[in-house]
This record gives C-alpha cells, structure tokens and sequence, in this order.
C-alpha cells in the first residue's frame, strides 16, 4: 500500500508539465466544430508560449549584457535567434489551411485579434518600441506592464551599457537618455560601433548576435504579412485591424538601425 501511495504522489511528466490542464484549453467555437479551428488556435497558443519565452530570454539577455557577462550573453541571445525561426516556420503550418477553410470559422472570431496580444506588445517594447499607440487598446494592468517595461533600459540600450562598460565609450547623451522615449539611430554611436568591429572581435559577436536577432524580426514580420494576404486578401483584420495594410507598415524597419547603417562604411 506504501508503495502504491509513494507512486500516485511522484511528479510525473503529466503533472510537471500539467498536460490535462494544458490539452483541455483548445475550445473551438464553430459549429462542428470546423476542423481547421483547432490548427489556428494551437498555432496562436504556441505562439503565446514563444512570446512568454522570448520575454524570460530577453530579460536574462540584458542581465548578461548589462553584468558584462559576454559568453552567457552570446548564448541567450542565439538562443533568441532560434526562437526566432521556430515562430517563422510555424507560418508553414497555418499556410496549408487555404482562405475558404479560415473563413469556415473566421465570423466566431468576433472582434478578436492576434493586434490583442500583449505579449507581442512586450517583446517589442524590450526591442525598444516606444510610442503611446502601442498598448492603448490594451486592458490598464497590460498598459501598467508595458509602460514599466519602456521605462527602463530596452535590449539595445543594454547592448550600448555592455559597450560602454567594456571600455568603447559611448556619448553621455545617450547612455544618460530618456529611456521612455524612442532612440534614434546616431552618428556618434554608429561610429563606435564601427570601431568595435575593427578592433574588438569578442563585442563585436555581441553586435552581430543582435543583427541576427534583428534580421529574424524582419523576416516573421514579412513571413507575416503574406501569410495574411494569403488567407484574406486585402480585408480587414478580424478585431477591426487593417489587417495585411498595417502589417505591412511595419517590414523594413530595423530595431537596431545603427548595426544597419555602418555596414556601408566597413
């Protein structure tokens, strides 16, 4: 009986990873339900898990960064990279559903929208987004979260800390910046960079782990965006978006723009 009781307390797979829990959160609304609701609501509930990692990974990346702690740095953020492309090729996945198979269930969407993740919300805003649209439709303790978050030193001024602390001076202005408001790319900084490269092999690995990371950005986004030209054209995104227009707004823009700009200069 002892052992018995000892087996039925044991963590067990199950329970660690609390999979019941877990398998009983797909709840399709269609009627039938429609078979390809349950691959959309997987694919955007193993996005939210990725999201949620990215931002443990992020967090821990600026600690590395800002603690001077090059080779743990290195790690986190390749591993950021990896992410990166596991969410791109989940785009694979939700590209066999054809446009009349999403629209079989799209009207029990309602206003419901992916524009709704606050999670996605704080990546960007670690990435060093900062601008009052971002979280305004957001609920307030979302808003709360956010703003917190772009108070304080975003994955590129932490980068530019790192540098800093390693001895590439950078200019005080933007060390001691409003981190709240949006950086913008500079000259002076851009040619620290460049020096960086030419004569500090070890951070410049950081710069372009963070140029990888940058690059996977641009590339879930445009992945993105023909996924939704794919699958409703040039309709409004459910949740009164403006679906494929606005996510085309945002391709070409990279988030470390000066890695971008010495490019031309080596």
């Amino acid at each position: 009986m002892s052992e018995s009781k000892s087996f039925d307390s044991a963590l067990t797979y199950t329970s660690y990873l609390a999979v019941d829990e877990l398998l009983k959160l797909q709840r399709p609304l269609s009627d039938g339900p429609e078979h390809d609701e349950m691959l959309f609501i997987i694919i955007h509930q193993t996005y939210e898990l990725w999201f949620k990692q990215l931002i443990h990974e992020f967090k821990q990346a600026q600690r590395a960064l800002e603690d001077g702690d090059t080779h743990y740095a290195l790690a986190i953020l390749g591993r950021i990279r990896t992410i990166m492309k596991v969410c791109v090729a989940q785009i694979d996945i939700l590209e066999t559903m054809t446009p009349l198979q999403f629209n079989s269930f799209r009207g029990y969407l309602s206003s419901s929208s992916g524009f709704q993740s606050a999670q996605f919300r704080k990546v960007e805003a670690l990435l060093g987004r900062r601008d009052s649209k971002m979280a305004g439709h957001l609920p307030p303790d979302i808003q709360k979260d956010i703003a917190e978050i772009t108070s304080g030193n975003s994955i590129w001024d932490s980068a530019l800390v790192y540098l800093h602390n390693a001895g590439h001076a950078m200019p005080a202005s933007i060390i001691n910046r409003d981190k709240s408001e949006q950086y913008v790319a500079n000259k002076n900084v851009q040619d620290v960079l460049l020096a960086v490269h030419q004569s500090d092999p070890e951070r410049a690995m950081i710069c372009e782990r963070l140029v990888d990371i940058d690059e996977g950005i641009q590339e879930w986004r445009y992945r993105h965006v023909k996924m939704v030209e794919r699958t409703i054209g040039q309709k409004m995104g459910t949740g009164g978006s403006s679906g494929a227009e606005y996510l085309r707004s945002t391709l070409f823009n990279p988030v470390f723009a000066d890695l971008w700009e010495i490019r031309s200069r080596f």
